[in-house]
């Protein structure tokens, strides 16, 4: 009998078992993934920034954990040697349409007491002297990082306090009883006192086996990117973000340095046929058909479809997705970039065709379930943690045996 089994040996997964282990050194710990190695999928295949908050909701789950996150990040990296850089990013602004919007993105970054500031058109040269922008905000607290890193780090603190990792280990069905939970996996059936969802794409999946109604599905969106080649690097120097579009859910294609010196650009956001699915050709028949036949995909499929098509050109086009590059900087040309990796991202969606815009926990009587955590779950990782074992010293009156 474990004390806790956690599912998912992503960023949030192995963050949940790091602070149980922290606050609670006696406790027995069991983290189950299915994979042959840990952060195999969103945690070892994002772009690496430290995020700030400035985008998110003010008073939502995100703004607060993700700016608290941020923080926590880099003394996290301090304080264990893990390479990072808190190098600041821009949000420019290409015309005069988007100039409303940044001011109305500066003013929710205030709101959520982040330090923020308008810069001109000549202050943003400055910073990024070939960018083509009429104005920006900067955001002086936005970061980089490996997170596969800042993951093993997680993973070896766990190990060093006694915490057991099991590899390999797929979930197949979960019993909650009275006392206990059960985990019935590939390798075997694990009893514990409580159980953490951390399961990433397949976070909706796990619930459903703990009969677990969420209202809710996981629908995956493939992020594709580039990178500029190692000569034309010099025309990126720190992050550089487009003003968000209001009427799509997603950023658009940014710039990102990354700690090794690579530059990336993108991603953009196009429907993926498989949960995992990281390639073009990657199709699994009962991920497609639970998506396409999903109400509230349909509807937003309906809602989106000009910006979807154009994300889907982009994908399938290199020429199309350098003119979205060269709003920002003229002088990268087709010639200039090369494909490199891809992600998924698991987004939850409603059965209205609404995008859930916040983090998503659920608690029910012996569990919890992580059931949406896209970007910024990575920053805010550290404090996803401590709130899931907060729950569970305020609402089980059994902790204090553990």
């Amino acid at each position: 009998m474990y004390d806790f089994t956690i599912i998912g040996g992503g960023i949030v997964g192995l963050s949940v078992g790091m602070e149980i282990s922290r606050r609670y050194p006696n406790a027995s710990i069991l983290l189950v993934d299915k994979e042959p190695k840990l952060s195999l999928h969103q945690t070892g295949r994002n772009s690496g920034v430290i995020h700030s908050g400035i985008y998110y909701k003010p008073g939502s789950l995100k703004a607060e954990l993700a700016r608290k996150g941020n923080e926590q990040m880099a003394l996290f990296c301090q304080e264990h040697g893990i390479e990072h850089e808190i190098c600041g990013k821009v949000i420019v602004a290409t015309n005069e349409a988007e100039l409303p919007l940044l001011e109305n993105l500066h003013n929710r970054g205030v709101e959520n007491q982040l330090q923020v500031e308008r810069i001109s058109e000549g202050e943003l040269k400055t910073i990024e002297p070939h960018v083509n922008g009429i104005g920006a905000i900067r955001v002086p607290s936005t970061g980089i990082v490996n997170y596969r890193q800042v993951a093993e780090v997680f993973a070896e603190l766990i190990k060093q306090n006694g915490g057991e990792i099991a590899l390999n280990t797929e979930v197949e069905d979960i019993d909650i009883k009275d006392e206990s939970v059960e985990v019935r996996t590939n390798q075997g059936v694990f009893k514990s006192r409580y159980l953490i969802n951390c399961s990433g794409l397949l976070s909706d999946r796990v619930a459903k086996m703990a009969n677990i109604k969420t209202d809710m599905k996981i629908v995956p969106f493939r992020g594709e990117y580039y990178e500029l080649k190692p000569e034309k690097r010099h025309l990126v120097k720190h992050l550089i973000y487009p003003v968000p579009n209001p009427d799509f859910p997603f950023l658009g294609v940014h710039f990102t340095r990354m700690t090794d010196g690579r530059i990336l650009l993108g991603p953009n956001a196009v429907l993926s046929f498989k949960r995992e699915g990281y390639n073009k050709t990657d199709i699994h028949l009962k991920d497609m058909i639970e998506t396409l036949t999903y109400p509230g995909f349909i509807r937003l499929a309906g809602q989106n479809m000009s910006e979807g098509l154009k994300e889907m050109v982009r994908s399938y086009s290199k020429r199309a997705f350098i003119k979205d590059v060269q709003r920002f900087i003229p002088e990268i040309e087709v010639s200039d970039i090369q494909p490199s990796k891809a992600g998924v991202r698991a987004q939850a969606l409603g059965p209205k065709g609404n995008l859930l815009d916040d983090f998503v926990i659920i608690q029910h009587k012996r569990t919890v379930h992580v059931c949406n955590a896209p970007s910024p779950a990575a920053t805010a990782s550290i404090e996803i943690g401590k709130k899931i074992v907060n729950y569970f010293e305020e609402h089980t009156s059994s902790m204090a045996g553990v």
